[in-house]
This record gives structure tokens, sequence and C-alpha cells, in this order.
């Protein structure tokens, strides 16, 4: 060998120690993970979707929760609707009573034609959050008054029941242990929907990542460090595989009832298993809202799942919404674009990654975006053909 390259040998193999850490490399290994907003140098396709193909049934949206009634934000959003043509949204956050009266003022006054009105039980009531003997659900007389409002509600209009995930999750019994969702007790409440032809959205658990430890392999971890109350720790919650058993029994308990597990039964990062909830009950669909980023990261099985259950999936998007992450969801269902985010907020909103598109077929998107809503929910057909929605010319 070269006396040259032997001599050169050891001063090649002391180089990297002798070079000082540049502020850079400095820099580097503190960055913080809320700081890293990676950049995306991938040159792809972009569909830029101004409106849906066909018109659009929004089963999931909280009008009361967001807009706290306020009218002029009413009117702009009924705009955003015009140019998306999304034809009408069905507002969770009905309530029952008075507060019914003052959601059916708000919406209906105007726009009858372009808003459907879910109720909701109040199973706390007036009583003090740290008292739960002193709960409305735990009065002798809770469910009897329940069933008779919820049968004027639907005297009304009110086309069906929204339960929020804190059933199961925080409502107690007088004893302090928390209420089961297949409780028996409230059987009179899901029979009566069945039997007025209201449809039950249940939300029921969060996605998986929610209820497991907060550790570096969490990949929520950076959306949960934002959101702690979203995190539900064993040793405080029951196990999701627990809320969602005891879901799918009162599921079978009830099948003269329609229920619409909502956000994809919170199995949309395990289509698997929403796919045996809705092989094991007929009487069950699911809706979209909130989890297009789920979906979109598993194009070919979620594009599969979808073609498979088409007469299964209503659409919704957790709404209102923004303009620009409503059209996300024309893009993720319409087209075959790669790699684009799945919300308009600051990467990453929820986890570090980005979605793809699923170009469904003509006949899945009008099932999805109205055809089985008109199925499900009473007065969807009535207000599509009333707003001509449904004509050739459109």
């Amino acid at each position: 060998m070269p006396c040259w390259l032997l001599v050169g040998l050891p001063l090649l193999a002391q180089a990297p120690t002798d070079v000082p850490s540049s502020p850079t490399s400095a820099a580097l290994t503190e960055l913080k993970l809320s700081e890293f907003t990676p950049q995306p140098r991938l040159k792809v396709k972009q569909t830029e979707l101004t409106q849906a193909k066909f018109p659009v049934v929004d089963v999931h949206t909280h009008f009361w929760i967001r807009l706290r009634h306020d009218p002029e934000q009413l009117h702009a959003f009924v705009q955003l609707m015009d140019r998306n043509q999304i034809a009408m949204c069905v507002s969770l956050d009905g309530r029952l009573g008075n507060q019914l009266d003052e959601h059916i003022k708000y919406l209906w006054s105007e726009y009858r034609e372009r808003f459907l009105i879910f109720a909701n039980v109040d199973w706390q009531g007036s009583g003090p959050s740290d008292q739960p003997p002193s709960w409305d659900c735990n009065q002798p007389d809770f469910v009897h008054r329940t069933v008779l409002a919820l049968q004027d509600a639907a005297k009304r209009g009110v086309s069906g029941l929204k339960v929020f995930k804190s059933f199961g999750l925080t409502y107690r019994n007088a004893d302090g242990s928390l209420i089961e969702i297949d409780d028996p007790r409230f059987d009179p409440i899901w029979r009566v929907c069945g039997e007025l032809g209201l449809p039950v959205i249940m939300h029921t658990a969060d996605p998986s990542a929610f209820f497991e430890p907060l550790t570096p392999n969490n990949e929520r971890y950076e959306e949960l460090s934002r959101h702690p109350d979203w995190h539900f720790p064993p040793d405080r919650f029951p196990s999701r595989e627990e809320l969602h058993a005891a879901r799918n029994r009162l599921f079978s308990r009830h099948a003269g009832t329609t229920f619409i597990a909502a956000h994809l039964g919170n199995d949309g990062e395990d289509l698997q298993q929403t796919a045996q909830l809705l092989d094991d009950h007929p009487n069950v669909v699911v809706e979209l809202a909130s989890r297009i980023a789920e979906l979109g990261r598993q194009p070919f099985t979620a594009r599969q799942f979808l073609l498979d259950y088409q007469d299964r999936v209503l659409f919704g998007t957790d709404g209102p919404q923004p303009e620009q992450r409503i059209r996300l969801y024309w893009r993720f269902l319409e087209t075959d674009d790669e790699y684009f985010p799945y919300s308009e907020k600051a990467f990453p909103p929820q986890g570090f990654w980005r979605i793809y598109g699923v170009n469904l077929p003509d006949e899945v998107l009008r099932k999805i975006y109205y055809e089985n809503a008109i199925r499900i929910i009473p007065g969807v057909a009535e207000r599509l053909e009333a707003g001509n929605w449904l004509s050739p010319d459109r």
C-alpha cells in the first residue's frame, strides 16, 4: 500500500471528532416535536374541487355547540353550503324541551328545508357535577319523562337522537360507579326511538391511541400533548374494548332500532373491526365525520371497505367546518390524488401523516352523499324534493 495512503488513514479517522459542532447541528438535536413542521418536496397532481359532485346530506354537524345560535354565522354557513352543493345538514345539538324550541327557532325560522335536528338526552340535568345522586338519570321517573319528551320531539319534527361519548365515560350511578352503555334501565329510551322511527347516532369511545399509554410510541402523542383531556388512561376509564362491547350488546338487544355508529364506530384505524360491527348488526350504519385522516392513510383498504359497505355508510364532517376542510372531503372521496393534507390546520393536527384519495365511482358517491341518508333519516327525502336537489338539471 502506498505510504501516502497509510499516513492519511489516521487523519481521516480523526476528522469527525476534530470538527466542532456547528450551531445548526446543535439546533437540530434540540428541535421540539411541536416545532417539527416538514414541508413535502413531493411533486404530484393536485385536484382542487370547489363543490361535491352530487348533492350532499351532512349527517354529523353541531350548530348549537359551534355557532352558539349566532344568526350571522348561520347565514354565512348556508352560503358555504350553497357553494359546495351541501343540500342539508343534520344538527345533532337539538336537546329536548325548551332548549329544543330554541334550536328549532334558530335553524328553521329561515332555513327549515336545509336542516334536520336530532334531540339529546340530558343525563345530568341541574344536579352538581360532583353529586351523582342528584343527577337526572338517577331519578326514578327519568326514563318515563325522557320517553315522553322524545315522543313530543318527534311530533315537532325531530329526526333522531344523538348520544354523546360521555355516556359510558363520565356519567355515573348514584353510588359513583360509571353507568354502562347497555344498562337495561334505559332500554325504554332506545325502544321508543325504534317505535318512532328515530335513528340513534351514538358516539362511543375514541381512536385507540386515546386509550393507550401516553408514551413516545403513541402515534397521537403530539396531539394528546395539546389536548390532554382527550386521553383516557386505563386507571381512570373503561377500556375501549369494554365500551365497544357494551355498545354492541345494546345494538343487538334493540334490533328494531336503527343506530348510526358515529366516526366509523371509532374503529377507523381498524376497518376489519368496523366491517365486523356491520356484519353482526344489520340495524347499524356508520358515518365518516372527522375520520378521513384515518381512511386516507390506508387508501386501498379504505376504498375496498367503502365499496363493500356502500349501502351502510353516511357522509358527515363534524361541522360546521371551514370551507377548506370540507373541500378536502370531496378531494378524498372523488379523486386519486396522493399525499395531501387531511385538514387546513397547521401540520400535524392529528397524526404525522398525509392522505390519499379513494376515487369512488359515481354510484357509490351518490349513496354516501345522500341516498343512504334518504333511507335512514326521516325528513331527508322531503327536503331534497322540496329543494329540487335531485333534478337532472342541477
